[in-house]
Parts: C-alpha cells; sequence; structure tokens
C-alpha cells in the first residue's frame, strides 16, 4: 500500500529547505516531531480541496474500508456534525423536515451539532436499561417507534459499539430504516477495527448509510484521526459535499501528523486481519479466565472487556483504583462499570499482565445497589433554544425543576444524562448524584 502523504513530508523534511511558512517552530526539533509537522505548502494538497497526496491517501482508505471514506483530524466529533449535515442536506432534498430520531445514549457532540444545525430529535429510549451509557432496542421496536411517531425522521441515529461495549442490531436496524425511507447514520467512533474481524462488523457492511469512526481509538493513528463513511448507495448524492461537510465544522489548519498518521495506518491495515485473527482467541480465553473467577462481563464487542464490577465487591472506580496500583491503566470507571480497550498492540504479554492482576485481586462482598434510571425528561425547550440561551451554573442541589442548558459532561463518557433544553427532576437529581455530577448549566430565568 502507497502512503503518499508520508512519503512526501519525508522528501521535503530530506530538503533541508529555508521553511518560511507555518508552523513557527520552522521544522526544528522541540519534542522531536517538528520535522515531520508542515502546513498547505505547494504538493503538499489541502484536506477540504483534495486533489493530490491527500485524496490519493483517502482513496486508499477507501478500498481497505469498501467504501467512499474521507479523513477527519479533530477526531469523530467533526465526523459526526458533518454526518448530520448531510442527513439534513439529504432530507432537504426531499421536502422533509430536519427530523433525527436518535439512541439517547448519544455522544454530546450530537447536541452541539442538532443545536448548531436546528435539528429536532425524536430520542429512541428502551424501557430500562442496565445504565444511561448503553441502549438495546430491537428492530421491532425500532420499526414500533417509528411507525407511530406524527412525522417519519429524515434518518435513525445510534451509537454501535457504545462505551460500554454493547452492539446495536446494525443489520436488523438498518433493513427497518430503508424499509420506511430513513438513512441509518452509526458512531461507530470505537468500532474502527470491526471491518478486519475473521466476518466484518462494521456498520458499513452491516446497512448503514452513513458512519463516523475514530481511527485513533483501536488502530495505531494519533489522537484526532477518524474517518468518515458513506455507503455506496448515498455516494452518489451526499460524496461530493463530504469535503463542504466536513470543512463546516473543522480547523482550516489540519494536523499533518495526524494525516500522517492516517496514512500510514492504510500500510498497516493490509495485514490487520492476520494480526486481529491471531490476537482474538487469547481474548477470549481472558474473558474465560475472567468469568471462571466470577467476574461478571458485560458487552459484545470482542476488543473492549468491560467488567461490571459491583458483583465482585467493588465500584468500578475502585477496581480500577487496583489495577492502578499494578500500573495498568484503563480506558474509564464509574460507580457500576470498568472499561478496557484492547489492541493487538498490547501484545501477549501485556494480556498476561492484565490477566494476572484481575485474577489475583481478592473478591469483597458484592454491592446490590442499582444504578437509577434517568427517565424521559420533559422537554421544555428546543436543544437549539436551549443551548444558545442565556446560562448560569447551579450546584445540583439547587437545579431540581430548572431547564437545562449546555450538558457539560466530561469525557470520556462524554454521554449526558439530561438532554439540552428538558426539566430537571428527581430522577435527573438522583442519577447526577449517583455519578458525582456537582454543578449543572440550567437557563436563567427569564425577565
Amino acid at each position: 500500500m502507497e502512503t503518499p502523504i508520508c512519503d512526501f513530508v519525508r522528501e521535503y523534511n530530506r530538503r533541508e529547505a529555508l521553511r518560511l511558512h507555518m508552523p513557527g517552530h520552522k521544522g526544528v526539533p522541540g519534542l522531536g516531531m517538528e520535522p515531520l509537522d508542515i502546513t498547505e505548502i505547494d504538493g503538499a494538497d489541502s484536506l477540504y480541496e483534495a486533489e493530490g497526496i491527500i485524496r490519493s491517501s483517502e482513496e486508499n482508505a477507501g478500498r481497505l474500508f469498501g467504501c467512499d471514506t474521507f479523513y477527519s483530524t479533530e477526531g469523530s466529533s467533526q465526523c459526526i456534525r458533518a454526518m448530520l449535515y448531510l442527513a439534513m442536506l439529504y432530507g432537504k432534498n426531499r421536502g422533509k423536515r430536519p427530523l433525527i430520531a436518535a439512541a439517547r445514549n448519544v455522544h454530546k457532540t450530537f447536541l452541539s451539532a442538532a443545536a448548531l444545525l436546528d435539528l429536532d430529535v425524536l430520542w429512541l429510549m428502551p424501557e430500562k436499561g442496565e445504565s444511561y451509557l448503553t441502549w438495546s432496542m430491537t428492530p421491532g421496536e425500532v420499526e414500533r417507534v417509528l411507525r407511530a411517531a406524527p412525522e417519519r425522521p429524515v434518518a435513525v441515529y445510534l451509537t454501535s459499539p457504545d462505551y460500554l461495549g454493547g452492539m446495536a442490531d446494525i443489520a436488523g436496524i438498518a433493513q427497518v430504516c430503508h424499509d420506511l425511507g430513513c438513512l441509518l447514520l452509526v458512531d461507530c467512533a470505537h468500532g474502527a477495527y470491526l471491518r478486519f474481524l475473521p466476518k466484518s462488523a462494521h456498520p458499513m457492511d452491516l446497512g448503514a448509510d452513513l458512519c463516523c469512526a475514530s481511527a485513533h481509538k483501536t488502530l495505531p493513528v494519533l489522537t484526532g484521526g477518524a474517518y468518515l463513511h458513506i455507503s455506496a448507495s448515498c455516494a452518489e448524492e451526499l460524496s461530493w459535499s463530504a469535503k463542504a461537510a466536513l470543512a463546516l465544522f473543522g480547523s482550516t489548519s489540519p494536523s499533518y501528523l495526524i494525516l500522517q498518521s492516517l496514512d500510514r495506518a492504510n500500510r498497516y491495515l493490509e495485514g490487520f486481519p492476520e494480526a486481529l485473527a491471531g490476537f482474538l482467541p487469547r481474548v477470549e480465553e481472558l474473558r474465560q479466565k475472567l468469568m471462571g473467577k466470577g467476574y461478571r462481563l458485560y458487552g459484545e464487542e470482542p476488543l473492549k472487556i468491560t467488567i461490571h464490577a459491583r458483583p465482585a465487591g467493588f465500584t468500578g472506580r475502585e477496581l480500577a483504583r487496583e489495577l492502578e496500583k499494578r500500573n495498568i491503566v484503563p480506558e474509564f470507571s464509574d460507580p457500576d462499570y470498568l472499561v478496557l480497550m484492547l489492541t493487538p498492540e498490547v501484545g501477549m504479554e501485556g494480556l498476561h499482565r492484565l490477566e494476572e492482576a484481575l485474577l489475583e485481586i481478592p473478591f469483597r462482598a458484592p454491592l446490590y445497589t442499582c444504578p437509577p434510571n434517568p427517565g424521559r425528561g420533559e422537554r421544555v425547550k428546543s436543544i437549539r433554544e436551549a443551548m444558545l440561551a442565556p446560562a448560569q451554573v447551579l450546584p445540583v442541589s439547587e437545579c431540581l425543576g430548572e431547564i437545562l442548558g449546555e450538558a457539560s459532561v466530561g469525557c470520556p463518557p462524554a454521554v449526558p444524562i439530561v438532554v439540552s433544553g428538558e426539566r430537571i427532576d428527581e430522577a435527573a437529581i438522583a442519577c447526577f448524584r449517583y455519578y458525582g455530577v456537582e454543578r449543572c448549566r440550567v437557563l436563567r430565568e427569564e425577565s
């Protein structure tokens, strides 16, 4: 696999040119990578007007993923906004209002995109779930909600895999969407590798129309590298607008270090199926040993081990601290769950270290506390109205009955407990306290 971006930058660095262009470090090493950090000089192409080496590299990625593929240097967040913009255009071309049906466990970027684009949202919510971070509705349940809606949405939007490793029935939901004339959009930020499993589980191979994936989360790519994918069925209508959609929300100074990382990943991905095929059986062995000790695991995502810590007598955060004592740093923990993200780069030695650490931790008496459910909040204002309105920050204890402004939740997990524009009720207060949220940004009273 050719690596045109990497080749250009290496050749440019070899020339030892006098750099009278940005960036200001002029290629002089400080941290070490500066000689490879360039800008849109002649021959380097331009991310949002790609006609040269960047376009060639994206075409290489597209061949690997089997669909039109475009780079982002600002993570899946940029791609989420672009996907929703493209869905809005798709709807407008058909005279439809921008209404999106979305699983409730969206990344907070979905809310900012809804505010910027003035989208309306029909929330898809299961009757009950184990955590606000995960979502489980069957294709039949999704179909019933869509058919009962007063207005047919332009698109359905899902997060799969979700933060805990849960995976939606993409193929089944895609069939429902297409039968009812809706697009299917998937935030697959945690699943770029799914295309390269022995049997692909990538949304684009299961019927999704648009998909984003964070290369940096599960592939050897620098933080910020991501993909926007568009299916063949939508390519003629939407691919020509993809660059404009990404540019609308992206910096005019994309990182060439990240672009080189994405470019280099194409060569890595050629041999990735073999690496996964050798690594996954060892991960499954580890799962079996953990379950044999009594750990309760959650989720179906192959490269993520999510432990429900309370049956072992720990909160997720306490179990994380046990690992950190052994110099093992998890991805995420909360009062209930511990999330561990694996890739072949962890290696067999790394898996062995993790196995030894988890198996030597002595269990304690189980904790039977159940997480509160935030429920279905009362919508008072639209997401756009709430996020763009004057607001104030109050302690959670003073927020009962207030209307949430910006959903200021950290990353990870970046999943809002309450949606902007909803009234904060007692169930929401209980969730905030349970998950350690101390303050909320709420709307000021209108004068």
